[in-house]
C-alpha cells in the first residue's frame, strides 16, 4: 500500500511512513494533525481490521472527515504486526500480539493517554490493551464490534489448530491468491461489509488489491480466519472501567454464523448492559462504518470525545 494516498484535504496533513521497533520487528506507523490549526484536544488513537488488504489506510477518510468537522486532535495511525508495512512474519496471530505491540507504541511514541478507536473484530485487542495500559487510556470507541453471540464464546482450540495448519499450507497459499482478486474483493465486500455496493468503490478496492500484493500479509489474514482471537471476553468487557461508545451500523450482520440472527439493537443493547460506563447509537451503514459511513461515523462520536475533553 505505498503507493496508496490520501484523499485531498485542505485541513488535515499525513506525515510520511515512520517506524519504531518492536522485538525484533520493524513497525510503520503514521501521524496526521490538522493542517492549518494548532493540535489540540486528547490524541486518538486507531486500531484497523486485519483482512485482505486491509492496513492503517482503512482510516483515511475516517481522518480527513476529522480535521473537516474542525477537530483538532492528533492522530496516531499504526500498522499492527502483519500487516500494511509493518514486518509481517509467519506466526498465528493472537490479540495478545498486537496489544502488546500498541502498548509499546503507546509507551515509547506516544507517551499520553489517547482515546483509542477500533474496528470491527479487533474488539479483543483493544480489550487486551486496555487491562496492559490502562493509564495510558482514556475512554473508547467501538466501531462495529463483533457481535455478542461470537464475543462470549469460546472457540474451539482443536478447530483453531486444524484450520491455521490447513491456510499454512499450499491451500492457504492458492486461496489467498484468488482472495486478493478484485472479483474476490468486491463480491464479499457487498456481501459482507458494506450496506450499499455502490459504495464498494475503486478506492476501496484497488487499496485492498495494492496492499494484497504482498503475500507475507497473508499471516495475519489467517490467524483472524482460524480464529486465535476468540474466547469469552464477557468478564472483561464488564470490567472496562473507561468510558466507552459503540457504533453499530443499522444494518450490521455477523461475518460468521454464531451472530447471524443478531441484530443491531440486539447487540447494542447487550454490550451496553455489560459496559460498565457505556453509551451507543446506530448510524446508517454495515460493518466497515468509518468508511462506508465517514460522515455519520464522525457526527455519532463527536459528542462523546468532546465530552472526555471537557469533563462533562
Amino acid at each position: 500500500m505505498q503507493s496508496a494516498s490520501l484523499p485531498n484535504s485542505t485541513t488535515s496533513t499525513a506525515s510520511a511512513t515512520m517506524f519504531y521497533h518492536w522485538k525484533d520487528f520493524r513497525c510503520t506507523y503514521e501521524i496526521h494533525q490538522p493542517k492549518n490549526a494548532q493540535a489540540a484536544g486528547i490524541p486518538i488513537l486507531l486500531i484497523h481490521p486485519i483482512g485482505v488488504g486491509l492496513s492503517r489506510l482503512f482510516w483515511r477518510r475516517f481522518c480527513t472527515e476529522w480535521y473537516n468537522t474542525n477537530h483538532g486532535n492528533i492522530i496516531y495511525s499504526p500498522d499492527l504486526l502483519g500487516c500494511g508495512e509493518s514486518d509481517n512474519p509467519r506466526k498465528a496471530y493472537t490479540p495478545i500480539d498486537w496489544a502488546e505491540q500498541l502498548q509499546h507504541f503507546l509507551q515509547i511514541v506516544v507517551k499520553t493517554p489517547v482515546i483509542v478507536i477500533s474496528q470491527g473484530g479487533l474488539l479483543p485487542v483493544t480489550i487486551e490493551l486496555v487491562k496492559l495500559e490502562p493509564n495510558l487510556i482514556k475512554g473508547l470507541v467501538l466501531s462495529g464490534p463483533t457481535s455478542w453471540a461470537v464475543i462470549t464464546k469460546n472457540a474451539n482450540k482443536s478447530r483453531q489448530r486444524i484450520l491455521w495448519n490447513i491456510f499454512d499450507s499450499p491451500i492457504g497459499n492458492a486461496f489467498f491468491r484468488y482472495a486478493r482478486t478484485r472479483n474476490f474483493l468486491q463480491s464479499f465486500s457487498i456481501k459482507r461489509l458494506f450496506a450499499e455496493s455502490k459504495n464498494v468503490d475503486d478506492e476501496w478496492l484497488n487499496t485492498l488489491i495494492g496492499d494484497a500484493k504482498n503475500m507475507t500479509g497473508r499471516y495475519a489474514v489467517f490467524a483472524f480466519l482460524a480464529k486465535f482471537w476468540q474466547r469469552d471476553y464477557s468478564s472483561d468487557l464488564a470490567g472496562i472501567q473507561k468510558p466507552t461508545f459503540v457504533v453499530f451500523g443499522n444494518k450490521s450482520s455477523a461475518i460468521s454464523k454464531e451472530g447471524k440472527n443478531e441484530t443491531a439493537d440486539d447487540n447494542l443493547i447487550k454490550y451496553l448492559h455489560c459496559l460498565p460506563q457505556a453509551q451507543g447509537t446506530k448510524i446508517k451503514g454495515r460493518n466497515v462504518l468509518p468508511y462506508e459511513s465517514t460522515v455519520d461515523f464522525v457526527g455519532a462520536i463527536s459528542p462523546f470525545i468532546r465530552g472526555l475533553e471537557t469533563g462533562s
